[in-house]
């Protein structure tokens, strides 16, 4: 599809990955590389193959994203992890669906192909998460994953304050007090290159879940409460 969209890409040591994810951004979309103080030489992989490197010294994944968001100029921005976990292929159908206003925010609903995609511990904290956010929100999400979609000065507009493991989640929540429209698309989950910073272990697995908790207990902001497909 023809479409005004930039694709943020947070990165931290993701130089054997990059060219797989590089190589599937849809064509005239724009690829936007967060490098978070990679050391492998991603950054330079990166340009190398065409897309836009935006540095971001402070370290989390929050604060990569909002580089990222800030950074962009398209009408729509999408997120995708840059772990060759994702295909940005499929940010095709979400950014169809936003454009035709039949949803306000896509979000990818993983579905693991393939042994060790989605280690039992992340799994089990993304369940727990998923209905802490419908007690909260209303929504009935099932995953909360990083590959989602929507209009840039609306996304903007959310005020997103979050620079470390809750900043998807505070989209969403913020979103849902918003009003918005809120849908899922399934999407195959594969092993992720290289080792995860985040969910490859127990540790960070529960610091994302400590950080997304934070994010839930926000004061509600004013709205008419979300929904979802």
């Amino acid at each position: 599809m023809t479409a005004d969209v930039d694709v943020v890409l947070p990165c931290l040591d993701e130089a054997e990955a990059l060219p797989w994810v590089l190589e599937r951004i849809p064509p005239g979309w724009r690829a936007i590389v967060v490098d978070n103080g990679s050391t492998d030489g991603s950054d330079r992989i990166a340009r190398g193959l065409g897309a836009t490197v935006v540095h971001e010294e402070r370290r989390g994944f929050g604060a990569a994203c909002h580089a990222g968001l800030l950074a962009a100029e398209a009408e729509y921005v999408c997120f995708c992890d840059c772990d060759a976990s994702l295909d940005p292929g499929l940010l095709t159908g979400f950014v169809r669906q936003v454009a035709a206003e039949e949803s306000d925010l896509v979000l990818g609903r993983r579905r693991p192909q393939g042994l060790g995609a989605w280690p039992p511990h992340a799994r089990a904290g993304n369940l727990a998460l998923s209905r802490m956010l419908r007690r909260r929100t209303g929504l009935r999400l099932h995953d909360l994953g990083p590959m989602r979609a929507a209009r840039r000065d609306a996304l903007l507009a959310l005020d997103l304050t979050d620079r470390r493991s809750g900043y998807p989640l505070q989209m969403v929540v913020r979103a849902a007090d918003a009003g918005w429209r809120v849908t899922e698309v399934d999407v195959p989950y594969l092993p992720r290159s290289g080792k995860s910073k985040v969910t490859g272990t127990w540790r960070g697995t529960w610091q994302a879940v400590r950080d997304m908790r934070s994010v839930l207990s926000e004061r509600r902001a004013g709205g008419v409460g979300g929904g979802v497909r």
